[in-house]
């Protein structure tokens, strides 16, 4: 009778060690997941917001369309031109600014700021001129020049007419259309025009924003996009994504090696062959009128600023999450909208800045090796008219 009752005794105990073991499983298993949703639900209410330049709008689309699908944070980005991208990141109104003139060494330190280059493109110019198709028209840099000075006026010119000998081109007024608010693109594109033409250097000189010489101007690349195709005659520049989606007629322009060239990807990825970035001061490079044959002459990066000293630890880090996934993963999108993706070498360069420039309540916050595994959250950008 005892053994009976030790023997149950003991089978009791195990019952309840059972019973017991259990329930410390689905504590913890609760406890976990508790922690795993709070850090989800703290994803999805996270808003990483940008603002800055519409030369890359298109790749930031598709990129953050792709993001969506691998995890991360919300992300916000408005297309409000490069001086708005830099004027709000100085005043620390965004989380990060985009611009394609990339700020001086001085100026990023003295505003506690870091920049690196995100993706690397080419400005464009365009054309409507009737019976005249995309690839078709010819222009050297001393003619491209003289036209925006307004000194050559009319399609018909005998200077145009000599490089375009097969070219029936008609006798009509040239309308430039340019940029009417502070634009990176429109940095890129003077300083271009600044490197060819001393006149040029001289009158009007290379800026975001600078006093044309003549035309009309239109609110960002998708405000330049519309007056081309609405005014015939009309003569414009645009980040070569625009041109393309809008069916745009861009021009074979003449390189530094006197080849007459088309913007397209490799002739971009030309014009970057050259470039010494890792000698570069806060990744301050300019790609335009680089040496080659088979160079693009007018290039340009699309830099990101962030502050060197963030609030929040967290969002920092997702918003550096994001970077890395553009340069990890965003390659083959960047190619297909004929963007230039960052080298390798040179994120290694970004990486390593990260991990030493960037940290909040002086910690550390970008520690490399980090790879997004959270479930897919909604990013999604924006864009304005300027």
């Amino acid at each position: 009778m005892a053994q009976t009752n030790k023997r149950k005794a003991r089978t009791n105990m195990r019952a309840s060690c059972r019973a017991l073991g259990l329930l410390g499983t689905m504590m913890v298993a609760a406890l976990v997941g508790g922690i795993l949703n709070a850090d989800a639900a703290a994803k999805e209410t996270m808003t990483i917001n940008g603002a800055g330049a519409t030369f890359p709008m298109p790749i930031y689309a598709k990129w953050a369309s792709a993001y969506e699908k691998n995890g991360g944070a919300k992300i916000e980005y408005r297309g409000i031109g490069s001086g708005g991208g830099i004027a709000q990141i100085k005043a620390k109104a965004v989380d990060f600014g985009a611009s394609d003139e990339p700020l001086a060494p001085e100026e990023l330190d003295r505003h506690g700021l870091i920049q690196f280059p995100l993706v690397i493109g080419g400005v464009v110019p365009v054309h409507n001129i009737q019976g005249i198709n995309k690839g078709q028209l010819k222009l050297t840099p001393e003619l491209l020049t003289d036209i925006f000075l307004g000194k050559i006026k009319k399609w018909s010119d005998p200077r145009l007419k000599a490089v375009n000998p097969g070219l029936k081109l008609p006798d009509a007024d040239i309308t430039i259309c340019h940029r009417a608010d502070g634009s990176g693109t429109t940095w890129i594109f003077t300083t271009y025009l600044s490197k060819v033409s001393l006149e040029w250097k001289q009158k009007v000189g290379a800026d975001k924003a600078v006093s044309w010489p003549q035309g009309v101007g239109g609110k960002g690349n998708p405000g330049v996009t519309e007056l081309v195709k609405k005014v015939s005659g009309s003569l414009g520049y645009v980040e070569f994504a625009y041109a393309l989606e809008n069916n745009l007629n861009y021009v074979l322009l003449q390189n530094r090696s006197g080849e007459f060239v088309a913007p397209t990807i490799k002739s971009f990825q030309a014009a970057c062959e050259n470039a010494s970035w890792e000698k570069a001061p806060g990744f301050y490079v300019d790609l335009n009128d680089q040496p080659g044959q088979a160079s693009w002459p007018i290039t340009g990066s699309s830099f990101i600023l962030v502050h060197k000293n963030q609030l929040e630890a967290g969002k920092a880090l997702e918003m550096l999450k994001f970077f890395d996934w553009c340069f990890r993963k965003g390659a083959s999108i960047a190619s297909d909208l004929h963007y230039v993706p960052i080298p390798s070498k040179v994120y290694g360069l970004v990486e390593s800045m990260w991990k030493t420039s960037v940290t909040a309540n002086g910690a550390q916050v970008w520690k490399g090796e980090l790879h997004m595994t959270a479930k897919p959250a909604r990013v999604s950008s924006g864009e304005t008219e300027n």
